[in-house]
């Protein structure tokens, strides 16, 4: 009885390991690459390796907006990702649709 319980024990300290391994391992992932934006003034920003499905805010309304990732940008008219406007494939670029804020959607 006294090994089944250290087996038990074992099983159960061998589990909870792999449980807190892979829940480590599963960090939010990041697109590769940069998302560049120039405003009507010439003015540039990028934004270095985006993370995964988070609403970015832009500094200002972009007139020119390039993807420059490994992953699928949406971008949207308002802050705060409301008011979408349209996906942009990874390599692309738009110029006059002015968005406020982007969101990497894989």
């Amino acid at each position: 009885m006294n090994r089944l319980a250290r087996l038990a024990r074992l099983g159960l300290t061998v589990g909870t390991a792999v449980v807190l391994a892979l829940g480590l391992t599963s960090s939010a992932e990041a697109a590769t690459g940069n998302i560049r934006y120039f405003s009507a003034s010439g003015q540039e920003a990028r934004i270095d390796n985006p993370p995964d499905n988070v609403c970015i805010n832009l500094r200002f309304r972009a007139q020119l907006l390039a993807n420059n990732t490994n992953k699928t940008v949406s971008y949207f008219f308002g802050a705060n990702c409301s008011n979408f406007t349209s996906d942009l494939a990874p390599g692309r670029a738009v110029s006059y649709q002015n968005p406020l804020s982007v969101r990497v959607i894989g």
